[in-house]
């Protein structure tokens, strides 16, 4: 198989053939009931904050703490599902599996340093 440098410079998340095809936009790192577990706490903070002040910061540091203990899970577990999708390969595995695999961390890393 030739080297695709056209291919190789696609970005992350661009369409594939039709076998291939992924939903617009990046998966969220966090499932959307979390998330919405951790907005309502906050949003609940920020409601408070006129009658209990220090109650309502308390909250809000504890929804933080939770969102960044559960961002830091997630991520460890993507980076564990990477990393097994190409380490347990043989080393002659194709080169479009292993691209397909520098893609998603790719991905992962500028979401990240996007944050």
């Amino acid at each position: 198989m030739m080297y695709d440098q056209t291919r190789a410079q696609q970005p992350a998340g661009q369409t594939r053939g039709p076998a291939e095809r992924r939903t617009p936009g990046p998966e969220p790192l966090l499932p959307s009931a979390e998330r919405d577990k951790i907005v309502l706490r906050l949003r609940h903070a920020l409601n408070t904050f006129a009658d209990t002040p220090r109650e309502a910061l308390e909250e809000a540091e504890s929804a933080y703490d939770e969102a960044t203990a559960q961002l830091v899970n997630a991520l460890a577990e993507r980076r564990r599902l990477l990393r097994a999708g190409w380490q347990e390969q043989a080393p002659e595995t194709q080169s479009d599996e292993l691209r397909h695999a520098l893609r998603q961390y790719r991905e992962i890393t500028q979401r990240l340093l996007q944050l």
